[in-house]
């Protein structure tokens, strides 16, 4: 070809070349603005994209990266309704949590919270198995998108005790904590509870870390830190709860966040409310606590009909004392014993604390508890069949989870009309403690002469029965009525003496007898002598001073 021939087909052979360049900007600038919207997370969700209202929620929150979001549970049709939302927007990458679902036939609630466990051999004590994904397979996930189905049926007022339910709550929660604890402190992730669902377990995701909820959606920002204690526990009271043992015990009590030592807030609580009757056992109680050189706060929350003199005694005792409003037991009886007893649920309402140990003032404390401050609410000892024994248990106040309980409470069945039953529908889920946390003074209804033996390691004594100081020091005298030798022990009796020994001289007679708790002792003493009963505690010589003074009290 000549000079002239290439000069003439030149502007043809370069428009194309125009062309192609002018739509690689186009691309280049798209491109860069895409990374700029996702770098400054102001995603424009008025595009065609049909983006779900609960991702919307969040997307300014996480950060400038694609966010990878967890299926659990959820069905075909809405996984696929979620993938291919978010996929054609290039907001996010998709995984499926895949897992097997527990036999409900073949793992029952009553198998992971059987009425007893071998504690002295825990190691050989196992729970069943509940399936799990291989967390590893799926990696860091920002977003866990979950279904929780509500079993079918059930009683109407009732705790919902279903294992799936618990299968899927904990697969959640294991996939939003599956980095090391030392990772957790700085990250933030969601967990999204579709509508129809059943919704979250309290026991598992607070409602303190609710974060949004339309009615048709709810998302959980979860303090990472306690729901990695949760996950660390057994899956149920098959084996005793173990403790927050990754970073050490203190893990949880002192750590550091945002470059400041964070030192946990912890204290043992009781109540009074509605009589005086428990006074002197509240300040044996303090001074119990103290005599095992426990580092921690005492706290007392009384009601109004705890006169100012009590309320010196207690202070002097060593409890820190709140006044409160009682609340009454919606399912009790007129005047029945267990009335105002849902006044307990006011420790849930100590917010100034990050845990605390309930304990009635029917206990004294035999060696110290302050390592147990580092089990995860609800820990507590069983009772009998699936319940534990709420005398004392570890919570973690929150006036969220109050609100929550007094919403509750009209509309939950106790089975004893009392706290006891309605927490534990509640808080269907716990953590077993060993029972030598709380050794229950009761030895069933056959009577004997011989009572066994108290264990020589127990952490608390729980005075069933007649109370120590509505006794004479010189015997139990739960001895003294057929219907009360089941929990009639001098071994036991003693101990709270001593506790009474080691106290101040002036708290002494704030556990004077009343007249008319003398006359009581008297009236089944005598009753005891009438018939001859067969453990002759009857005869014994009574020693104690306050017998001698009742008289002279009004």
């Amino acid at each position: 070809m000549g000079p002239n021939k290439l000069s003439k087909n030149k502007p043809f052979s370069t428009l194309p070349l125009f062309i192609l360049s002018l739509t690689l900007i186009l691309v280049i600038f798209r491109s860069l603005r895409s990374e700029n919207e996702v770098g400054s997370k102001t995603t424009d969700f008025s595009t065609s994209v049909s983006y779900p209202e609960w991702y919307r929620a969040i997307a300014h929150e996480l950060s400038p990266k694609k966010i990878r979001i967890g299926l659990v549970n959820v069905h075909n049709k809405t996984a696929n309704d979620i993938a291919l939302e978010l996929m054609h927007g290039g907001e996010a990458e998709i995984v499926k949590v895949d897992f097997d679902h527990v036999d409900n036939d073949r793992v029952k609630w009553s198998n992971l919270f059987p009425e007893w466990i071998n504690e002295d051999n825990p190691d050989k004590q196992k729970c069943p198995e509940i399936p799990m994904p291989r967390f590893e397979d799926y990696g860091e996930l920002d977003v866990v998108v979950a279904n929780v189905t509500c079993p079918v049926g059930g009683e109407k007022g009732m705790g919902i005790r279903d294992v799936f339910r618990l299968q899927v709550n904990l697969v959640v929660a294991n996939l939003l904590v599956s980095s090391r604890l030392e990772y957790l402190e700085d990250k933030m992730k969601y967990v999204v509870f579709l509508g129809g669902s059943c919704g979250p377990m309290g026991e598992i995701f607070r409602c303190d870390d609710l974060f949004l909820d339309d009615g048709g959606w709810s998302i959980y920002r979860p303090d990472l830190r306690r729901l990695k204690q949760k996950v660390l526990m057994p899956v149920g009271t098959c084996q005793l709860a173990r403790p927050f043992s990754e970073s050490g015990q203190e893990g949880w009590r002192r750590y550091t966040f945002n470059n400041a030592l964070y030192q946990s807030r912890e204290a043992y609580v009781t109540v009074l409310h509605s009589s005086e009757a428990y006074v002197c056992g509240a300040i044996a109680l303090a001074q119990s606590i103290i005599q095992s050189n426990s580092t921690k706060d005492l706290v007392l929350l009384a009601d109004d009909h705890i006169s100012t003199k009590s309320l010196q005694g207690l202070k002097a005792a060593g409890w820190k004392i709140k006044r409160i409003k009682r609340i009454r037991s919606p399912q009790a009886t007129k005047d029945a014993y267990n009335e105002w007893n849902y006044s307990k649920l006011r420790i849930f309402q100590l917010t100034e604390y990050d845990k605390v140990i309930f304990i009635d003032s029917d206990f004294i404390v035999l060696r110290n508890l302050d390592d147990f401050f580092v089990y995860p609410q609800l820990s507590a000892v069983g009772n009998n069949e699936h319940i534990f024994n709420s005398g004392l248990m570890l919570v973690e106040p929150s006036e969220c989870t109050f609100q929550t309980l007094m919403r509750k409470r009209f509309a939950v069945t106790s089975y004893n009309g009392g706290d006891q039953g309605f927490l534990n529908e509640v808080f269907t889920w716990w953590h077993r403690w060993p029972g030598r946390l709380n050794f229950l003074k009761f030895f069933g209804d056959s009577f004997s002469l011989m009572r066994p033996k108290i264990p020589v390691n127990l952490y608390t004594i729980h005075y069933l029965g007649v109370k120590p100081w509505m006794c004479y020091k010189d015997y139990d005298c739960n001895w003294d009525s057929l219907g009360f030798q089941k929990f009639a022990s001098d071994l036991a009796h003693e101990k709270w003496w001593q506790v009474y020994e080691a106290m101040p001289q002036k708290l002494r007679p704030y556990c004077e007898l009343t007249p008319k708790m003398d006359a009581k002792i008297k009236k089944w003493r005598g009753k005891a002598k009438s018939v001859s009963l067969p453990d002759r505690h009857w005869k014994i010589k009574v020693k104690d001073p306050r017998m001698h003074t009742a008289h002279l009290m009004k």
